[in-house]
């Protein structure tokens, strides 16, 4: 489930990379990623309104593969 402001999507591609997983969860500030336990990319929908729209997260992954929504937006 979404947070009420903010919605985090990744591809699969990022979800399922463990390189990329950890890169995503060094960056994040407010901890919205954390490793699954496949070693996979596990987003925390708790800690999703967290999200401070710093990008950090968009700019650590290929182009277009992460996207932060912001729900009150649409």
């Amino acid at each position: 489930m979404a947070g009420m402001f903010i919605d985090v999507r990744v591809t699969s591609a990022v979800a399922t990379d463990p390189v990329l997983a950890k890169k995503l969860v060094e960056v994040c500030p407010v901890n919205i990623f954390r490793i699954a336990t496949s070693g996979g990319l596990e987003i925390v929908d708790e800690n999703l309104d967290e999200c401070t729209l710093c990008d950090l997260c968009i700019k650590a992954a290929p182009a277009g593969t992460v996207r932060v929504i912001k729900l009150y937006e649409q």
